[in-house]
């Protein structure tokens, strides 16, 4: 298939990239590889067949030599090229995903396209099938996918050669896309734009939909009482978000008092006896303020599904889930984005949010979905995409490499 591969060269490189390029650049920003899991390289320029196999060689000559045992990523690979060949940067991101290799895009680089699918392969570790999603973007940097671009001036007999090659490409995409866990919508809503317009990764949900962790967010302005109700909007997944006066404050030591006679009264209602209730139900326990702080941490010690203390406590109610009513409980550490805990109630029980942020950027459920974090440039690289293609009657049809 290397005749057809070549037959779907990406249109950003050839608009974007000098003609006859050399393949990407790859080369250690590290002295010394040899560390293994601090090994940082650099991939740049077009992408082109035979550069996977020349990642791969690198990455299996890291593995091999001998150093403690890691627990995160092989390697790090900072990418920086505005796009190349599409099956070249599928193979890359297979190979990232498989070689757990992690991802950056810094802040003054555009990875596009090729480029753009590539990244998407970023992982830190496996456990079993299951895989560790490991890819960051600096605030400030750019990462755009596009769909397929067909040469207006091919033949008619190569322009059905080229539909026929988008359909084995889109195939491929789709394939990638579900190995690597992305949300289809992500897919669909890129492939229904026209291909000269660039998607960049800008909003809160294209961040969650791809599993990106920013790296320099900067808190959200809005208030405590604002970022209670985003998170519990994030948390519960609810078509039917909450609104501000549904959000109520409470202090700690009363947002636990409420919480545990809360469960006294499903444990009533349940008719459940013992030591527990007894304890619940005590006039003299549930009036002190340390036996409240003991109480609580041995429920939440055995199993009991209620949020850490870590600052303010915020109740959000209004949510309706599973045909039930619930409620939200969250509680913000004021002086850390990624510190919050959140716990739902329903009628009869309490329980973990049906949704929960990345581990290793929780801030992203702090600002609301719609949120631009990363603004998309007013100029650049997709203004160089609306430019026809120079006519070729004798070639055939060409697909850029973007979704």
């Amino acid at each position: 298939m290397r005749r057809s591969i070549a037959g779907v060269c990406a249109a950003t490189l050839l608009l974007l990239s000098p003609s006859g390029g050399h393949a990407a650049d790859i080369v250690f920003k590290k002295a010394d590889p040899a560390d293994r899991g601090s090994a940082t390289l650099r991939l740049s320029g077009p992408i082109k067949p035979g550069d996977a196999e020349a990642m791969k060689r690198i990455l299996v000559r890291i593995a091999a030599r001998p150093a403690s045992s890691r627990s995160g990523p092989l390697a790090t690979v900072e990418l920086s090229s505005l796009g190349g060949d599409l099956y070249e940067g599928l193979k890359l991101g297979t190979l990232f995903r498989d070689h757990d290799v992690a991802t950056v895009v810094r802040r003054s680089d555009i990875c596009l396209s090729a480029c753009a699918l590539a990244f998407l392969g970023g992982t830190s570790s496996h456990e079993g099938p299951e895989r560790s999603a490991d890819h960051r973007l600096e605030i400030g940097a750019r990462l755009g996918f596009h769909t397929f671009y067909l040469n207006a001036g091919a033949t008619e007999g190569s322009r059905h050669q080229g539909f026929s090659e988008a359909r084995g490409a889109t195939a491929a995409l789709v394939h990638y896309a579900a190995d690597l866990g992305i949300e289809p919508k992500f897919v669909a809503a890129m492939m229904s734009k026209p291909p000269e317009e660039l998607t960049y990764v800008n909003t809160t949900e294209d961040f969650l939909a791809l599993k990106i962790c920013p790296i320099g967010l900067e808190r959200p302005p809005a208030s405590l009482e604002e970022q209670a109700l985003i998170v519990c909007n994030h948390s519960t997944g609810s078509t039917g978000p909450a609104a501000a006066r549904q959000v109520r404050r409470l202090a700690p030591a009363q947002a636990k008092r409420y919480m545990l006679e809360n469960i006294e009264e499903n444990m009533s209602s349940l008719k459940v006896k013992g030591a527990l209730f007894e304890q619940l139900a005590s006039y003299s326990v549930m009036r002190v303020e340390k036996s409240i702080d003991h109480l609580y941490a041995d429920l939440r010690a055995a199993g009991v599904r209620l949020p850490e203390i870590v600052g303010p406590v915020f109740e959000v109610s209004g949510y309706q889930i599973g045909g039930q009513d619930a409620q939200c409980f969250v509680s913000l550490a004021p002086d850390d984005p990624d510190r919050y805990a959140v716990a739902i109630r329903r009628p009869t029980k309490w329980s973990h949010p049906n949704w929960a942020a990345p581990k290793d950027c929780r801030g992203l459920y702090r600002h609301d979905k719609d949120a631009e974090i990363n603004p998309s440039p007013q100029k650049g690289p997709a203004q160089l995409l609306a430019r026809p293609l120079p006519r070729r009657d004798s070639a055939p049809a060409s697909i850029n490499s973007g979704l």
